[in-house]
């Protein structure tokens, strides 16, 4: 069967990653930390466009299903992690959003062996929102005291949204577990 456009998006955000982190983390070329925000731009865009056209198109996969939501992971987690080795964002803040990130892949596997679909919620639609404005922002670095608390807020508000959707995936979902046998 061939591999529809959403899914066809899905793989291309997970292509980009590896570039992505070449050219933030380098010197590569000139200029390579804005080749990094475009790519990282565009891969969030895959993100937005993939599911639009999926739902739209009734192209709603299993493996968009599963692939999706791991490339979103994917991508935003080797962003954060990039940032905290050029000293952007604290270990910690990250260490949470990534934390928060294999909690509710877990939840999902359970779930998924319980013949169980978790959909995402808009608290998790949220936070993904605010993790990608944060992250454009600090990989732009733009310098500035404005700019500096405006990235603040957003790191804060995006840890604060990742905590919110993961208490509300478990109390939403916590009769997964249960079923489990657990």
């Amino acid at each position: 069967m061939p591999m529809n456009l959403p899914n066809k998006l899905t793989i291309l955000r997970i292509v980009f990653i590896p570039f992505f982190v070449l050219f933030l983390l380098t010197d590569f070329v000139p200029g390579s930390k804005w080749i990094a925000l475009v790519l990282f731009c565009l891969a969030s865009l895959t993100d937005l466009l993939d599911g639009k056209i999926a739902r739209k198109y009734n192209l709603v996969t299993n493996f968009g299903k599963f692939m999706d939501p791991l490339a979103d992971k994917m991508l935003v987690s080797s962003a954060f992690i990039c940032l905290v080795a050029l000293h952007r964002i604290p270990t910690w803040i990250v260490l949470v959003i990534i934390s928060r990130e294999f909690i509710i892949s877990g939840f999902r596997l359970v779930a998924s062996d319980n013949g169980i679909v978790i959909v995402a919620s808009y608290w998790g639609k949220f936070k993904t929102t605010f993790q990608m404005f944060a992250i454009i922002l600090l990989i732009a670095n733009l310098g500035g005291n404005i700019v500096f608390i405006i990235e603040q807020i957003l790191i804060y508000i995006a840890l604060i949204l990742t905590i919110i959707s993961l208490v509300d995936y478990i109390a939403k979902n916590i009769d997964v577990l249960k079923e489990s046998g657990n």
